[in-house]
Formats: structure tokens, sequence, C-alpha cells
């Protein structure tokens, strides 16, 4: 990955959506993440399938991480 350093808090209303572009002679998928005041792009080209799978992953790694946290918060 290009380095790159960048934070934003990810809310309820956030919004994701990819975009192939196959047309091209260098082909590549754009994931965007997208808020009310923030929107950042992650351009994938063909044999970075393996990162996006991981970076899908940590995502739903997190997000069970965070149910957990919200449940046993609510319990205590």
């Amino acid at each position: 990955m290009k380095r790159l350093t960048t934070s934003a808090h990810i809310e309820p209303d956030t919004r994701c959506r990819v975009t192939p572009f196959a047309d091209r002679t260098h082909p590549f998928v754009s994931l965007r993440i997208e808020g009310d005041s923030i929107e950042i792009a992650l351009l994938a080209s063909p044999g970075t399938s393996a990162a996006l799978r991981a970076l899908a992953a940590a995502a739903t790694e997190a997000a069970s991480a965070l149910d957990t946290l919200t449940t046993e918060g609510a319990t205590a």
C-alpha cells in the first residue's frame, strides 16, 4: 500500500460503494467509504484481492468486537 495516514469516525449512516472500472488499459476497482463530511477511496488493482479480503475480515472482526463491547457494557 502506498503510505497515507488518516482517521475518520464511522457513523451509523456511513455508506460504502464499489465501482469496477474494467474497460481500462489497467482495470481496477474503487471502494468508497462515504460520510457527510469525508470520502475515502481505495483503489485496488488486479492481484490485490487477497488484501481486500483481509480488509473485509478485519472489518468483520472489528464489528464483532464492537458488538461484544456494546453487549458487555449493557450488562454491566
